[in-house]
Order: C-alpha cells, then sequence, then structure tokens
C-alpha cells in the first residue's frame, strides 16, 4: 500500500493535526450499509478505555506483539509499562503516527506475514480494536493461528478483541447475516472498507464470531479460549491460550 493510498492512515494524520476537531472513518459494507466512528477513539487515554480493556491489561506479559497497532494506543501505553512492545499494521500513516506518539518499535506488516518474526519473538499477542476480525474467515484463521504458535513462546497468550454478531437488532444486520449463510458462509463474516473524504482504501475481509463459534473456529490450531471478559455489550475479549 501506497502512502497516498492509505486511506486509514490519513485519518490519524488529520486527527493528530488537531485534536480538537473530530474526524470521523466511514465503514463501507457490501450490501452498502454506511457507518460513522469517531477518530479520536483510536487515541484515548487508559481512563477512558473500556472496563474489559483496562481488566485485559492485566494479563499481559513479557514481549509484546500488538496486531494492527494504529495510532498505538495499546501499544504505547504497555510499553509505558515496560513490556517490549512491537507494533504491527499495513497502514504506513498509522504506523508514523504511533512514532510520534512514542512507539520505539514498529514494522510495516499485514496479518499475513507474521511468519516472517523468529521462532519464541512474542509471550502475548494482542489483537484490539476488534482485530480477531482480521483472522477474515475459518480456513485464515487456523493458517495464521498455526503461524502464531511458532513465533510464541510456549505459554504466550492472545487477547482477542472481538464483536458478537448476533447481540443485534437492527434489521439491515440480520438480512446481511441471512445474506452471508445463504451463501454458505459464517453470519459474522463483513466485506468492508474505509473512505475518508474523497479517499477510498481497499475492500478487506473481516470476521465477527460468537464467542461459541470462537471456541469452535480455534480448537484445530491447538489454541482455546481459556476466559472472556465482557460487559453487557456485544463487544467481549477473549483470552486465548495453547492447548
Amino acid at each position: 500500500m501506497k502512502t497516498t493510498e492509505d486511506t486509514f492512515g490519513q485519518l490519524f494524520i488529520d486527527q493528530l493535526k488537531d485534536p480538537t476537531d473530530v474526524v470521523y472513518e466511514i465503514i463501507e459494507r457490501d450490501d452498502r450499509y454506511i457507518d460513522a466512528g469517531r477518530v479520536d477513539r483510536y487515541l484515548e487515554t487508559f481512563e477512558n478505555w473500556s472496563e474489559t480493556e483496562r481488566e485485559a491489561m492485566n494479563l499481559v506479559r513479557g514481549r509484546v506483539l500488538d496486531i494492527g497497532c494504529g495510532a498505538g494506543r495499546i501499544a504505547t501505553y504497555l510499553q509505558g509499562k515496560g513490556h517490549d512492545v512491537t507494533g504491527i499494521d499495513i497502514s504506513p500513516n498509522a504506523l508514523k503516527v504511533a512514532k510520534r506518539r512514542g512507539l520505539k518499535k514498529t514494522k510495516l506488516l499485514s496479518i499475513d506475514q507474521i511468519g516472517e518474526f523468529k521462532p519464541n519473538s512474542f509471550d502475548t499477542v494482542v489483537m484490539f480494536g476488534n482485530n480477531f476480525g482480521l483472522f477474515g474467515n475459518p480456513k485464515k484463521t487456523d493458517r495464521l493461528l498455526r503461524a502464531m504458535r511458532k513465533i510464541t513462546s510456549d505459554d504466550a497468550i492472545i487477547l482477542g478483541q472481538c464483536v458478537d454478531p448476533y447481540k443485534t437488532k437492527d434489521p439491515m444486520h440480520l438480512q446481511y447475516q441471512q445474506r452471508n449463510r445463504d451463501r454458505g458462509r459464517m453470519s459474522g463474516q463483513l466485506r468492508i472498507r474505509v473512505r475518508y473524504r474523497n479517499n477510498i482504501g481497499p475492500w478487506f475481509d473481516y470476521l465477527f464470531v460468537s464467542v461459541k463459534e470462537m471456541k469452535e473456529i480455534i480448537k484445530s490450531s491447538d489454541w482455546a479460549v481459556a476466559e472472556v471478559l465482557s460487559d453487557e455489550s456485544p463487544q467481549y475479549i477473549a483470552v486465548i491460550r495453547k492447548i
């Protein structure tokens, strides 16, 4: 991805220029559904995080890989707590912002390339911002979790944040889920892209699953959900450990 095509990263660049002027990202789904979200949430400090995110920080140990680190919200916090943190992202501008905010170790890398790291490189893998969704589909999930086994220590954990797609009453979401099932896909498989002003990012696959579905699709890769941190919202954090 060229920097000039980096729609997602441009959001962070513009938000950082003037923190008082709220920038919005537009998420477009392949059924033409449109949603918008505030970009400043990617820059929130610890006290403004959700209770489950703050709780999950107590489980982090050792060397950390932050997948899809974005502007470095999680990575810079953990670095400040003394962890050796590496943040990866496919957005050059997001990494540029993360560095400006103090993150020391970044790498322009997609989740598909994590096998490039040496064996036993990390003790904790963080996938916040609902980035469990970056696995995209069950087959890819299995492949990438096997790669994560190789690059992590024997007692490593993954902190995977996700959204339960069934905790909605929105007719458009329900119709989309049914459309997925009719095509032989999981209900929470998404095809989305990011839009900002006159910039449109590429389409990519994202995956929302229930806790039950997550347990099912990861078991063949010899990982298991050991604990779930959740509140009343559809969002939750799965603590995933090696079997």
